[in-house]
Parts: C-alpha cells; sequence; structure tokens
C-alpha cells in the first residue's frame, strides 16, 4: 500500500514507520523535512499538489494537549481543525480510499460518565484542545455522504494516552519521581486509566488500511485493561529495581491537604488531586468487533513495560 502520514517525524509517526516501512511505501507530510529510513520522500504542506497517487492517508499532525495551558486557543484551531480540514479536502478530490484522523478521547469528554466510556457518548469536550478536534470530527462527518459516494472509508481515530519508545509527557514525569524513590502518597486512591499501546494503535490502523469491510465511523482505541496508578507505580519500581513507596494516607487527609494547596500557592491543589485520583477508563469493544478480535496484539501491561524500558 501507498500510504500518506502526516506528522511523520513525531512519537506516533515515527513508531508507525519503524513497524510498516518493510511491508508498504511511506510518504511523509511534515512541517521539517528529512531524510528517514523506510520513507521514499516527505512533503511540506504547500506541496500537496505533488503528492504521488496514493491507497491511505494517516493524519497525525496536530497541536499535543499542553498540560501547563500556556497554549493559545487559536492555535490549536488553525493545527486541529484547519490542518484536518486541508487535508481532507485533498482526500475528496484524491484517488486515496481510505482517510484515518487521530482525534482524541478528550474530543468526547474530559471526564467519563459512569464507569466506561464508549463511542455513544454525546460529545462535551472542555477547552481549546478537546474543542478544536471536536470541530475537526464534525467537518469529516458533514462530508460523509460525499467520501460515501465516491466509496472512500473515513475512520475517526480518539486513542487513549499513546505510550511507546520515544514518548515523551506526563508518564515520563511520573517515572522521574518514581525512579528517585519519592513515595507516592495517593494510594489510597484506587483510580484506572485507559492507556494505549504504541504497537496496538500501530496494528489497529494497519488493519483499517489493508482490509476492505471495516465500516467507516468513529472509533475509541486503547489497551484491554486499565492500569490503577498503584500498578503503574509499581511497574515503574520494577523497571528501575527499586521498591515502591506507596503511602495510602486517608482520603480526608489529602483533601484537606490539597484545598490549602490552591490557597498558598502548592504543587497540590484540588484541582490537581483531582485530576491525578480520577478514572478514565475507555471501552475498545467497538473496534475489536470491527477489526475481529477478541484481544489486542499486546497486553496494558506487557506495553507498559516495554515503554518504561525505553526511558532507561
Amino acid at each position: 500500500m501507498k500510504i500518506l502520514i502526516t506528522g511523520i517525524n513525531g512519537f506516533v509517526g515515527s513508531n508507525f514507520t519503524n513497524n510498516w516501512w518493510k511491508n508498504h511505501t511511506l510518504f511523509g507530510l511534515d512541517i521539517k523535512q528529512m531524510e528517514k529510513q523506510g520513507v521514499a520522500k516527505t512533503f511540506s504542506w504547500d506541496e500537496l499538489g505533488k503528492l504521488p497517487q496514493l491507497d491511505a492517508i494517516v493524519h497525525l499532525a496536530g497541536k499535543a494537549h499542553d498540560t501547563k495551558r500556556q497554549s493559545e486557543a487559536k492555535v490549536y484551531f488553525d493545527v486541529n481543525t484547519g490542518l484536518t480540514q486541508k487535508i481532507f479536502d485533498y482526500f475528496l478530490q484524491s484517488d486515496a480510499k481510505t482517510f484515518i484522523f487521530f482525534s482524541s478521547v478528550k474530543a468526547a469528554v474530559d471526564i467519563v460518565p459512569g464507569d466506561v466510556l464508549t463511542e455513544n457518548v454525546a460529545p462535551y469536550p472542555v477547552g481549546p484542545y478537546g474543542e478544536s478536534k471536536i470541530r475537526a470530527e464534525e467537518y469529516l462527518l458533514s462530508k460523509k455522504a460525499e467520501a460515501d459516494a465516491k466509496q472512500k472509508k473515513v475512520y475517526i481515530l480518539r486513542p487513549c494516552m499513546i505510550h511507546g519508545p520515544g514518548n515523551k509527557g506526563n508518564l515520563n514525569l511520573l517515572y522521574n519521581v518514581v525512579s528517585k524513590g519519592i513515595p507516592w502518597p495517593l494510594g489510597e486512591f484506587e483510580n484506572h486509566r485507559s492507556f494505549c499501546s504504541i504497537d496496538n494503535i500501530s496494528y489497529v490502523v494497519e488493519q483499517l488500511i489493508v482490509k476492505e469491510n471495516i465500516e467507516s465511523g468513529i472509533y475509541h482505541v486503547g489497551d484491554d485493561d486499565p492500569l490503577s496508578t498503584n500498578e503503574l507505580i509499581q511497574l515503574i519500581s520494577e523497571s528501575v529495581g527499586k521498591k515502591a513507596h506507596i503511602w495510602k494516607l486517608s482520603k480526608s487527609l489529602m483533601n484537606f491537604a490539597a484545598s490549602f494547596g490552591g490557597v498558598l500557592h502548592l504543587p497540590l491543589n484540588k484541582e490537581r488531586l483531582k485530576k491525578l485520583t480520577e478514572n478514565y477508563v475507555v471501552s475498545n469493544e467497538k473496534i475489536k468487533r470491527a477489526l475481529g478480535i477478541d484481544k489486542m496484539p499486546v497486553t496494558a501491561y506487557d506495553g507498559m513495560r516495554k515503554t518504561l524500558e525505553s526511558f532507561k
């Protein structure tokens, strides 16, 4: 297959390249053009007219979620919405038959209503990152009739937090804290979160490209089992050969400390405590049914161990 990957030089694009280049002809679309093993050629966004005939487009390029909230809202909409509209308009006029857009579970909701997040949820994103992603989704869905008429497949993927070799983000921060032997004081909160191994998302996307009978639509993607923060700290400790220091201080005490943290501008405040201890469990049943599989290729534990080993 001839596949175009936008944002090919990023974390996800680089891993896709490593996994696919032996079986497919890969092209890139990115801000920076650089030679890369397995990539036939990388184009700039001003060179859409020079792209070769393609079978599929995987749209990864986007403005990542800024947890420090230092990015202006306009940047999210210019990149996450605007670039998506631009490349999708190109797709509709091209010979390519498959378009895969990387949205996010944060385009659905910031807080999971109930126990598990499914594709049936009414989207209610919070903040410019999720809002810009949902606007892009809406644009693609508004063009569904045109895509169907041309027998083109359009997949909107909402992955959980993707991790793997080359990953940078909150997982790295937690790794650095635990690897230094700093105790985790929130052990009394048994919260669970869904993650997504780069190997599992790579498998899913490739299957959507090579198989012809998978229905267009929105699909959540994640590992089969969620991990609790306590389990994650245990895995990190094992990877660095240290004993896990998990303190199970009472919830009332931590809530009391967090209430003062906001007033005194300390690292732990009510909002941060909520984010650190909330559940965010996502169902992957729909995508597994579509692919005809019972389990993802990589377990949540094996995928996380591989990622943590890459941090060393």
